[in-house]
């Protein structure tokens, strides 16, 4: 039995694991860093203990502290979020070690997994649709235009250890090909400690739908449905849904299928995402597999009335999962819009400070997760979100409308925030008609006022 779980993470997610330790009769220990010492997840834990200065490589990614203080509070596990270290194998490992369960699937699944590059090869073994692209790792810029010949232009250069967008470029012909690998290698090396690449026929115009899977240590595995994650900037998510608009529910039961056989090839374990790029035609290939919770766990949640946190800790405990795959039919539609402090007009760049005053929308088919509260500052050191608003309804003109309503209450003054952005897009005509792609965003900005140019329904 886990009796104490020490979370390795800050912010809504980490709030969001305290409470389900708390409904699980849990004790928790909440880490943060001299920046977060006024944290929501610092006074909502049970136990709080400090490990660092700001920076998250002396904090949250800083192992030896981590693991120094799961010791010494005597935590049974450490559940990572995600970000940080959720799928770094290494920590995975180091928790073994030290007799500590790491709340997620197996250290060798995860390099397997994990690392984008392998993670393709293990798939086109399996038999599981893949994006063309390079079947071994890629470390140089010259080797890679070679590749790239036979791949095909336009190329997305992707790090194999990336995520949240970074690493990621597309070449669309062989003179800039060098340019964009070196940049992307660049921002893999300093976001992730590796410098390791693959490349991908870049398809166009395609959407990115993901299958949540969960899977426990008796031989169980189960797909949850799908969320539509087309709506991006800068590859990273703005909004979730489920289920996808851009699939029928033969594509549906197909990708599902796949996601389970990709999760029991590997041995998998815990909550894991099996993500699709799906073209304009309706062929869907495997992408990469997130091997953490997702940010838009929520989402399922809604659809499928689940608590994944929950189910995540119970199967690290050992036990089978609490739902078979015939017992999971996700109902309605959610949608899920991530609120950040940036401001959308200046390339989306960040907006640290003290939130003055916050009200969250609320009513039936409404939550919100979130750290902040009134007179909280918001770092400069992290990630930029700040809330998840999503809402769940019958339908989804229904789930639009909810959407429409829940981002009009919402409040938050004394820093800039994309709420107005989300509303933009939430009401658009692509967006309700349901064709918005992952290049909407950038679509649909005029370049020179960097204002949403979508006509309104």
């Amino acid at each position: 039995m886990i009796k104490k779980v020490l979370i390795a993470n800050r912010g809504e997610i980490a709030v969001r694991i305290i409470r389900a330790c708390r409904n699980m009769g849990i004790f928790s220990v909440a880490i943060y860093s001299k920046e977060d010492e006024k944290s929501l997840h610092t006074q909502l834990a049970d136990q709080r203990v400090c490990i660092g200065e700001g920076p998250a490589k002396d904090s949250y990614l800083n192992m030896d502290r981590i693991i120094s203080a799961a010791l010494n509070v005597d935590a049974d596990a450490i559940h990572p979020g995600f970000g940080f270290l959720s799928e770094n194998s290494t920590f995975a490992r180091r928790c073994k070690e030290n007799g500590i369960i790491f709340i997620g699937p197996d250290p060798d699944v995860i390099d397997r997994m994990g690392n984008k590059s392998q993670a393709r090869k293990t798939m086109m073994d399996a038999g599981v649709p893949v994006v063309p692209g390079t079947r071994e790792p890629v470390y140089d810029a010259e080797t890679g235009k070679k590749l790239a010949q036979e791949v095909g232009y336009p190329v997305m250069i992707k790090a194999s250890s990336g995520g949240g967008g970074k690493g990621m470029r597309v070449a669309v012909n062989e003179e800039e090909f060098e340019f964009q690998f070196n940049l992307a290698q660049r921002e893999s090396a300093n976001a992730f400690g590796d410098d390791t690449m693959y490349l991908e026929r870049f398809i166009e115009n395609p959407r990115h739908v993901e299958i949540q899977i969960m899977a426990d240590s008796h031989g169980n595995v189960v797909a949850l449905g799908d969320r539509d994650c087309s709506v991006q900037r800068n590859h990273q998510k703005l909004i979730e849904e489920s289920p996808s608009p851009a699939v029928d529910d033969a594509i549906r039961q197909k990708m599902n299928e796949y996601a389970v056989l990709a999760a029991k090839t590997v041995g998998y374990t815990n909550a894991g995402t099996i993500e699709y790029i799906v073209s304009p035609g309706g062929e869907f290939f495997f992408m990469e597999m997130n091997t953490r919770i997702q940010v838009e766990h929520g989402v399922t949640e809604m659809v499928t009335g689940t608590d994944l946190i929950i189910e995540q800790i119970r199967v690290a405990m050992g036990e089978p999962l609490s739902f078979t795959q015939e017992e999971v039919k996700p109902w309605g539609h959610a949608i899920e819009c991530r609120i950040n402090a940036e401001v959308p007009g200046r390339n989306f760049m960040p907006s640290p400070g003290v939130v003055e005053n916050i009200h969250l929308p609320a009513g039936n088919g409404v939550r919100v997760d979130t750290a902040l509260y009134t007179g909280y500052e918001i770092p400069a050191e992290y990630d930029s979100m700040i809330a998840k608003v999503l809402v769940h309804a019958p339908s989804r003109d229904a789930a639009i409308r909810k959407m429409l309503s829940a981002l009009d209450e919402m409040v938050v003054t004394g820093v800039d925030t994309n709420l107005d952005f989300q509303f933009q897009i939430i009401r658009s005509k692509v967006f309700r008609e349901g064709r918005a792609d992952t290049g909407f965003i950038e679509k649909f900005m005029n370049l020179k006022e960097k204002a949403l140019e979508v006509p309104e329904t």
